[in-house]
């Protein structure tokens, strides 16, 4: 590592740490020449190839787009998005490859979306999944529902009147 107030190429760890969830290090250096101690960080790339093969770093803020416009008049907010983006991220890391095919970055997005708002995760499965017809939004509503109830909702109780 060069030194930025020498400019030499010798310098020695002082001390090291995790930081970001344990994707990256931070290391403290003193440099060998002139004494001078300066910080350094390392961070992991997790690399997304596209099916053009085009291959870029991910992108946090390029999953909370995408899916902001799927919740586009819900109730998701920022920090609902920043979480979901993040558990992408850990997910996409957890499977230990560098590079990871874009297919997997939805797949992956799926799950958290649909945790979060199933009408959010209708609308990007229906643009992911490339539904064509009607019967497409059926059979994944069919799913949602053989599942259980919606999540984050109660179920409805009968009324006086209705029993």
């Amino acid at each position: 590592m060069r030194c930025p107030y020498c400019k030499q190429d010798d310098s020695r760890v002082v001390d090291s740490r995790t930081v970001e969830d344990g994707t990256g290090i931070r290391r403290r250096r003193e440099c060998t020449a002139c004494g001078r101690r300066f910080t350094t960080a390392e961070t992991s790339v997790l690399l997304i190839a596209k099916r053009s093969g085009v291959v870029e770093p991910f992108s946090r803020q390029k999953v909370i787009s995408g899916v902001r416009r799927a919740c586009q008049g819900r109730p998701v907010g920022e920090d609902a998005l920043a979480l979901l983006a993040q558990q992408v991220e850990d997910s996409l890391r957890s499977t230990g490859r560098a590079e990871v095919p874009s297919q997997e970055v939805g797949l992956a997005i799926l799950g958290p979306l649909r945790e979060l708002d199933e009408v959010a995760y209708l609308r990007f499965a229906s643009v992911y999944r490339s539904f064509d017809t009607i019967e497409d939004f059926e059979a994944e509503i069919a799913l949602l529902r053989a599942e259980g109830e919606p999540l984050g909702r109660e179920p409805e109780l009968p009324t006086p009147a209705q029993t």
